[in-house]
């Protein structure tokens, strides 16, 4: 950041008075510009024993599979966030379960939330950011070219609980190892299930 979204005047990085990290000042207005990490929320559409799985049409990761799934907007719950992303990836109508996962990615200052939820009907087709669309059982799935970690590690958990006969509740921690290739370390606060 380097000018004021209230005035127009450079902002300089200082820790404000009161405050205990650095954060964006307006040095003509005082205003403070806090930054804080974005929330990605999406969900696992079940079908059966199928989930819908989106090709990436856009970066990062074009190509590769994900999850419906995408940044909360203003105004909307973390569910209705997870049912329109899955409506504009997917073309796909869902009705949203219970929350499955919750993933801290300190990293890239974002925190993803991920629901358990239902295929409304199978009238579903890509949207603008996916180049397919598709229903998979597990020994289908892409495992190789799965775009990011975080989806792969809930899918992991997911597959799991539904062997074992019951959901629960994931969350835990992603954190990038030092290294020339990048590496995750998943560090689980709880696991249900």
């Amino acid at each position: 950041m380097n000018y004021c979204s209230q005035c127009g005047g450079g902002v300089i990085l200082s820790v404000p008075e009161g405050d205990n990290l650095p954060r964006h000042v307006c040095g003509q207005c005082g205003e403070i510009h806090y930054q804080n990490p974005k929330v990605v929320v999406g969900c696992i559409p079940e079908y059966g024993q199928q989930v819908l799985f989106c090709k990436r049409a856009i970066e990062p990761r074009l190509g590769y599979w994900t999850l419906p799934a995408g940044f909360m907007e203003n105004a909307e719950t973390t569910a209705e966030g997870a049912a329109r992303e899955t409506l504009e990836e997917a073309g796909a109508r869902v009705e949203i379960l219970d929350l499955f996962s919750m993933f801290s990615l300190p990293h890239i200052n974002q925190v993803y939330l991920l629901y358990r939820a239902r295929l409304m009907d199978l009238d579903f087709a890509p949207g603008i950011e996916s180049l397919e669309v598709e229903l998979l059982d597990e020994e289908q799935v892409p495992w190789g070219d799965m775009a990011f970690s975080v989806i792969t590690e809930s899918l992991r958990r997911y597959y799991a609980d539904r062997r074992a006969g019951r959901y629960g509740f994931h969350s835990g921690d992603m954190l990038r190892l030092p290294g020339e290739t990048p590496r995750f370390e998943v560090r689980m606060l709880n696991a249900d299930g």
